[in-house]
């Protein structure tokens, strides 16, 4: 749970860091979970100004970050992928759109599986 709990932390701290920097009238961050097969399926969202494509493709990458020095270290979201995919044996991709929004999908084991690190 600890491990899940840092998962969660870091997705909804950038989720209220992007909120805060694209300061639309109406901020939401929606958080789903349903059953897909033998997984759960997590989506978070929020309504913030989107990544842009380029910045995807390096948002796992160690010391990675979009934001101010002092303010990141870009270990977050590192750390998220290294805990979902190598400790817990899951899935987790991004799917973004500028000015729209951004959505982390995660796709757990429901049963643990035996996974080497």
């Amino acid at each position: 749970p600890g491990q899940l709990n840092q998962v969660f932390m870091n997705l909804l701290v950038n989720a209220i860091d992007a909120l805060e920097e694209h300061r639309q009238s109406e901020r939401k961050i929606h958080i789903s979970t349903k059953k897909v097969g033998e997984e759960v399926e997590i989506r978070i969202r929020d309504n913030a100004g989107g990544i842009p494509a380029e910045v995807q493709e390096k948002l796992f990458n160690p010391f990675f970050t979009t934001k101010p020095v002092g303010k990141g270290t870009g270990l977050g979201l590192a750390i998220v992928h290294s805990i979902i995919v190598e400790k817990h044996g899951g899935r987790i991709h991004c799917q973004s759109t500028v000015n729209e929004g951004t959505e982390f999908i995660l796709h757990l084991p429901l049963v643990p599986q035996e996974v080497h690190s």
